[in-house]
């Protein structure tokens, strides 16, 4: 394997947003006694230095290869041994020629084989290099002169084409200066095509349709930090909304050949603006995502556009309840009854409800009963295979379906152990009669109701905190977040050396106000509670203040939120430590369980203390 060091690969430019004007390019070209660095050496350097279309400096000078110049060699350079004999060594030349050359752009024709011998060089003599950006002609030439226009990307072919002042001889000063004027004329090309920048030539040589290049300049200007960008057309239609920790170089990606997404390459035809939103941390651009994404349900967008159409899982309240999928947690009178979710869909919702159903002998008929069974009522046909408790017709009193209800509500709320023993026991009988399609779908019947009752479950913690306080540790500084009622009221950094104390203070002073929410629902869009949810389980988290309620069930349904949780228990059953550990399978994220130990009240360190 070839050492990397050595590797003449292209650098990546950096995203600047420098003018090409204002860049410094030292255009290069070596003479060499054979085609590989490993087996050759360099015989001539010759080096051009412009900027804005004039030349700065130029640097000529034959080089000593330490042995004898091949006769062909001599054939195509003129340059024999005799005239390299009295030259310098590369180990003088090579130290004078990177002073030439710092801080610029080395720009060479086929710049794998001349930036090769330079960085060989450098590693045979120790020297460290510097790890310039590199440009190479040949590649600029692909992307801007079709095979129409000239036979082959040669250099003498491109100089001929482009009328260049001096014709390439394979001499290395006179194909330096040739490249330049190529050079030129390849820039001036590909500036129409969006290619104005240093940060452009990273990509000028991508596959990129003109009509997506062109749109190039809707990047311009854009700030370089965290935030959402909104894609709006001529008309002012949100075309698309996203988020990136630096909102310049995300939309910039949008005219590469990075992205080869059909529709957005369809959204970027139409767009005609990007409106940024500055954030000041990464948690409030993702929420400020989806809160655009909710508000003007973008077509090219294609998740959280709807957050009403994520439906519940609802035990209704009548004399004798059952399962209801409706689209928003209903209170009756002063009560919320039990909920699971909210679902991604419909059919997820439903196979939910077939996990309870399947579970417990709940009735599944929609007709509103009354507390004594009509003379006149017939049991349905599930009541006669036992799968149902026949309140219709007496099966059982209210008092009796009561308690089934509550056992129904505690699985929903609490524990759901019953529903993944039930499950548990019907997937082991179904793979032992290798009837694995059906032991899958009742898996995923089970998968559904634990995502759906670990989300409610979550969810309610969320939306019983008034005000819930958090701060993390960030570049010697704290990221601080108010969260009320499971919505991100507000969040700001305070800088190092600033005690975060006083700027918290600030922030809940001026912290959006929260009406309280019907829990489980939170006060805001599914996705952004979990967003906040998952932020407050990072390492490193402090919660500040926090309300009275702040904790999970201890069998809930949320131990069987970490990978391979419902696997296992299906295996072992319920009450087995979870992903093998040794610990019951419920007592929540590091963060829920530090702040079940601590007083409501947490200390927040000064910067520099935690």
């Amino acid at each position: 394997m070839p050492d990397p060091r050595s590797s003449p690969v292209q650098p990546t430019l950096d995203d600047l947003g420098t003018p090409l004007s204002d860049v410094t390019f030292v255009v290069v070209d070596l003479e060499t006694t054979g085609g590989s660095p490993s087996a050759a050496a360099i015989t001539e350097v010759g080096a051009v230095k412009v900027r804005g279309g004039q030349v700065l400096g130029e640097f000529q000078t034959l080089v000593n290869p330490g042995g004898p110049v091949p006769a062909q060699i001599t054939a195509l350079t003129g340059i024999s041994t005799a005239m390299v004999a009295t030259a310098p060594g590369i180990g003088s030349v090579l130290p004078a020629f990177l002073e030439f050359a710092r801080g610029a752009v080395l720009v060479a024709h086929n710049a794998r084989f001349d930036v090769g011998f330079l960085k060989a060089a450098a590693r045979d003599l120790g020297h460290p290099w510097p790890g310039f950006a590199v440009l190479d002609t040949v590649a600029l030439a692909r992307r801007a002169v079709t095979r129409d226009e000239v036979p082959n990307h040669k250099l003498g072919t491109l100089a001929a084409f482009f009328h260049a002042t001096v014709t390439p001889d394979h001499r290395a000063l006179s194909d330096a200066r040739a490249t330049v004027d190529v050079l030129h004329a390849l820039l001036g090309r590909l500036g129409p095509l969006g290619v104005t920048h240093l940060e452009d030539l990273a990509t000028a040589t991508d596959p990129v349709p003109a009509a997506r290049r062109r749109k190039r300049h809707l990047a311009d200007g854009l700030p370089d930090g965290p935030g959402v960008y909104q894609f709006v057309d001529a008309r002012g239609e949100v075309l698309y909304v996203g988020t990136a920790t630096s909102i310049r170089r995300r939309v910039r990606s949008y005219f590469t050949a990075a992205e080869h997404r059909r529709r957005m390459t369809e959204m970027v035809g139409l767009a005609e603006r990007v409106v940024p939103v500055v954030c000041g941390t990464v948690l409030e651009a993702r929420v400020r995502e989806l809160r655009l994404i909710a508000e003007h349900a973008p077509r090219y967008n294609r998740r959280s556009r709807f957050p009403e159409r994520m439906p519940w899982v609802r035990l209704t309240a009548e004399p004798f309840p059952r399962l209801s999928v409706v689209r928003e947690v209903r209170a009756d009178g002063d009560r919320v009854e039990a909920h699971v979710g909210p679902f991604a869909g419909r059919a997820a919702a439903q196979r939910a409800v077939e996990a309870l159903q399947a579970t417990f002998d709940l009735r599944r008929c929609t007709t509103r009963l009354p507390r004594i069974p009509a003379a006149a009522a017939s049991a349905c046909a599930l009541a006669g295979m036992g799968r149902c408790a026949a309140p219709c017709v007496g099966g059982v009193d209210a008092a009796g379906y009561g308690e089934l209800v509550d056992r129904v509500r505690a699985a929903m709320v609490s524990d759901p152990g019953p529903v993944v023993a039930h499950h548990a026991e019907r997937i082991a009988a179904l793979a032992g009669q290798e009837r694995f399609e059906e032991a899958a779908a009742v898996r995923d019947r089970l998968d559904a109701f634990l995502r759906g009752a670990a989300r409610a479950q979550r969810a309610t913690r969320a939306a019983q905190q008034a005000q819930l306080l958090a701060a993390r540790p960030h570049d010697g500084g704290w990221e601080l977040v108010v969260v009320r009622h499971g919505r991100l009221a507000a969040t700001a950094t305070s800088p190092r050396g600033v005690h975060p104390r006083a700027v918290l203070d600030t922030l809940v002073a001026t912290a959006e106000h929260v009406a309280p929410p019907r829990a489980p629902a939170t006060a805001a869009h599914p996705e952004e509670t979990e967003l906040v949810l998952s932020w407050l389980e990072e390492p490193g988290v402090r919660l500040v203040e926090v309300d009275d309620g702040w904790e999970c069930p201890v069998r809930g349904a949320e131990a069987f939120r970490e990978p391979g949780a419902v696997a296992a228990a299906v295996h072992h059953g319920p009450s087995v430590p979870v992903a093998g550990r040794d610990r019951p399978a419920n007592r929540g994220t590091p963060a829920l369980r530090d702040a079940r130990d601590a007083a409501p009240q947490c200390a927040l360190a000064a910067p520099g203390t935690a």
